[in-house]
C-alpha cells in the first residue's frame, strides 16, 4: 500500500544505465580499434625498415646519420637552454607592473609566437647577411656567417617567447596565500620568489616545458633548409645520392625515439617531484 506522496520508481524515472553501458562499449571498441590500427602500423613500419636495409648503403652513410643525430641534439639543447635563460627577464617583464617593461615583453612574445619559425630563420640567416660589413666591423660576422649559429639564434629567440609565457603563467598559478604566508614568516620578497614561488611554479610548468622541448625537437628539422646537416639535412643529402626513400623513414624513427625518450624523462621527473601528493 502506498501513500499519495509516494513516487513509484518506474523504468522511465530510473537512471538510463543501458545507454551509459552502450557509451562505454563504444569507447572501448573505439580504443581497441585504434590500438589494433597502431599495432598494424608499427609492424608495417618495422617490416619496411628491416626489408629495405641495404648493408652497403648503411655502411657508407650510417656515420652521416649519427652525426646528424648529434647535430640535432646540439641544436635542441643549446636553443632550449639559452632560451630558458632569455625567458627569465621576459617573464619578469610579463609579470611587471611597469607598463613599459610589460609592453616590451608582450611585444616580444607576440611577435615570436605569432610569426612562423621558418620566417624568423630566414630573416636571421638571409637578412642579417646583408649587414656583413657592419658585422665585420664589430667582430660578430664569425657568428652570423655560420648556418648552425643562425639556426641557434632563431630557435633561441622563438623558444624564449614560449618559455616566458609558460613561466609567467605558472608563477601566476601559485596561490597568493603562499606569498602572504612567506611574508608573514618574515621572508624577503626575493627570498619568497626564489624559495617559495619559483619551486612551485616549476612543478606546474614542467610538463609544458617538456612539450615545448618536444616541439623544438621536431622544429629543428627546419635547420636543414639553411644547409645545417642535422638529421633531416643528412637525410636529404643521402637521398640526393641514393634516391632511397627509406632513409626518410629512418629519420622519422629517430625523431620519434628522441621524443619518446624525452617524454619518459619528463614523466619520471614529474612523478618524483609530486610523489608527496600521491601518498
Amino acid at each position: 500500500m502506498g501513500f499519495a506522496g509516494d513516487c513509484p520508481v518506474t523504468a522511465a524515472s530510473s537512471p538510463v544505465r543501458p545507454a551509459a553501458g552502450n557509451i562505454f562499449e563504444k569507447v572501448t571498441l573505439t580504443g581497441i580499434i585504434l590500438v589494433v590500427f597502431w599495432i598494424v602500423v608499427g609492424v608495417a613500419v618495422a617490416a619496411a625498415l628491416v626489408t629495405t636495409v641495404n648493408a652497403d648503403r648503411l655502411q657508407q652513410y650510417g656515420m652521416r646519420l649519427l652525426l646528424g643525430i648529434v647535430t640535432t641534439i646540439q641544436l635542441v639543447v643549446l636553443s632550449v637552454g639559452l632560451g630558458a635563460l632569455l625567458s627569465l627577464p621576459i617573464a619578469a617583464g610579463r609579470l611587471s607592473k611597469n607598463r613599459i617593461a610589460a609592453g616590451l615583453a608582450y611585444g616580444y612574445s607576440y611577435f615570436f609566437r605569432g610569426t612562423p619559425l621558418l620566417a624568423q630563420l630566414f630573416l636571421i640567416y638571409y637578412g642579417i647577411g646583408q649587414f656583413s660589413n657592419e658585422l665585420r666591423a664589430i667582430g660578430l660576422w664569425w657568428l652570423f656567417r655560420e648556418a648552425f649559429w643562425c639556426a641557434i639564434i632563431a630557435f633561441t629567440l622563438n623558444t624564449a617567447a614560449y618559455q616566458a609565457e609558460i613561466l609567467s603563467g605558472a608563477i601566476r598559478n601559485v596561490p597568493r596565500g603562499q606569498r602572504e604566508g612567506a611574508y608573514a614568516l618574515g621572508l624577503h620578497p626575493w627570498a619568497t620568489i626564489r624559495l617559495v614561488v619559483v619551486p612551485q611554479a616549476l612543478v606546474v610548468a614542467l610538463r609544458p616545458y617538456g612539450n615545448e622541448t618536444i616541439l623544438m625537437i621536431k622544429a629543428s628539422s627546419l635547420a636543414s633548409i639553411v644547409t645545417v646537416l642535422d638529421i633531416m639535412g643528412q637525410t636529404r643529402f643521402i637521398f640526393s645520392k641514393t634516391y632511397d626513400l627509406s632513409f626518410y623513414l629512418w629519420a622519422a624513427v629517430f625523431y620519434l625515439v628522441m621524443v619518446e625518450i624525452l617524454s619518459r624523462v619528463v614523466n619520471l621527473i614529474e612523478r618524483r617531484l609530486t610523489r608527496h601528493m600521491h601518498r
